[in-house]
């Protein structure tokens, strides 16, 4: 029976039953980003028998795209037939991952490669005054607002500050229109946007709304120098 199973039941399988972690994308695609340690394994490969590198035995998770790549699936169930017995399928796939914030192999360069992990925050009931004196202190002339989970409600910059009033606290006055972007991107097309829109800076998030950092556009000269989750 194929297990279908989502990141964090990856994350255990691989760090406490020593999984094998197969990828079954084209290889262009798998050159690209990985996660870490994951071999290749096209499905046109799967014809007859199982490699001889894969262990029966041992726990084989595969994965593709997302959830609406069906490789995987397909893969998973080609395993078994020729005689895995600890098979899963991680339905979600590299997307999934690499939208989390997590580690991977590969050549591509990531926004979470350049995401500064740093950025000014501020809790929603924080004090415009002592934020300002924060923003006024940062590079990026901002403040990402969070609330106690952790997830991005907002940001205060220099607009915001010049309209706001004493006693004010940062979730009364902050934008809640900010445009979020995942670390999963590339970074070229986003700069592209970016530099199109003027915008210096995006928030980054995972897909559950919580903060990982600043994609700034004074980052990108040197994208593969820049911090890695």
């Amino acid at each position: 029976m194929v297990h279908n199973i989502d990141r964090a039941r990856v994350r255990e399988l691989a760090d406490a039953r020593d999984a094998r972690i197969v990828e079954v994308l084209p290889l262009d695609e798998y050159a690209r980003a990985h996660l870490p340690g994951a071999a290749h394994l096209p499905l046109a490969e799967l014809a007859h028998d199982l490699p001889p590198w894969l262990d029966p035995a041992r726990p084989i998770v595969v994965y593709c795209a997302n959830s609406e790549c069906d490789l995987s699936p397909r893969a998973a169930h080609r395993l078994e037939h020729l005689g895995a017995r600890d098979v899963h399928d991680y339905t979600a796939g590299k997307r999934d991952w690499l939208s989390a914030d997590l580690p991977y192999d590969g050549d591509a360069v990531l926004v979470s490669l350049r995401t500064r992990r740093d950025p000014v925050v501020a809790a929603l009931d924080d004090a415009v005054d002592e934020v300002a004196d924060r923003v006024l202190g940062d590079a990026a002339g901002l403040a990402v607002v969070v609330d106690d989970g952790g997830v991005v409600q907002g940001v205060v910059g220099g607009r915001e500050l010049t309209g706001s009033s004493t006693g004010d606290r940062a979730g009364d006055v902050m934008n809640t229109g900010v445009t979020t972007v995942r670390p999963g991107e590339e970074v070229d097309p986003l700069v592209e946007r970016m530099r199109r829109a003027a915008i210096d800076d995006m928030v980054v998030t995972r897909p559950d709304g919580t903060l990982v950092g600043l994609f700034s556009l004074a980052l990108v000269r040197d994208p593969r120098s820049g911090p890695r989750p």
